[in-house]
């Protein structure tokens, strides 16, 4: 078997980072959509309280205005949301580049 040169080498390192690159960003993805879901539970659940409600700042439960809270948690997951979709976006061009330095490599071995 041929020893791999040195630009091979330096493709197939690249190619862990991109991929180390791309489990953290699935990492971050998966802590937005689980604050996103605890938004909607959140807002779900205010929906059915009275005029009652609570927000927790630090260790301390303070009751709000419901209005405002409504606004502070559609505003927070409005975030979330354009956060989300950017990660997407990164996450899609990072696997594109991963799977051309990927074939790449494969390509330049079988030579």
């Amino acid at each position: 078997m041929a020893e791999m040169s040195e630009d091979n080498l330096r493709k197939l390192q690249e190619l862990q980072i991109m991929e180390q690159n791309l489990q953290n960003l699935i990492i971050q993805k998966q802590a937005f959509q689980f604050e996103e879901n605890e938004i909607i539970s959140a807002s779900e659940e205010m929906k059915t309280s009275g005029d009652d409600v609570y927000k927790i700042v630090g260790q301390v439960m303070i009751k709000s205005n419901k209005q405002d809270l409504e606004k502070e948690l559609k505003n927070k997951r409005e975030l979330i949301q354009l956060r989300l979709k950017n990660m997407e976006k990164q996450e899609n061009l990072l696997r594109e580049k991963a799977m051309k330095l990927k074939e790449e490599v494969l390509k330049d071995i079988k030579r």
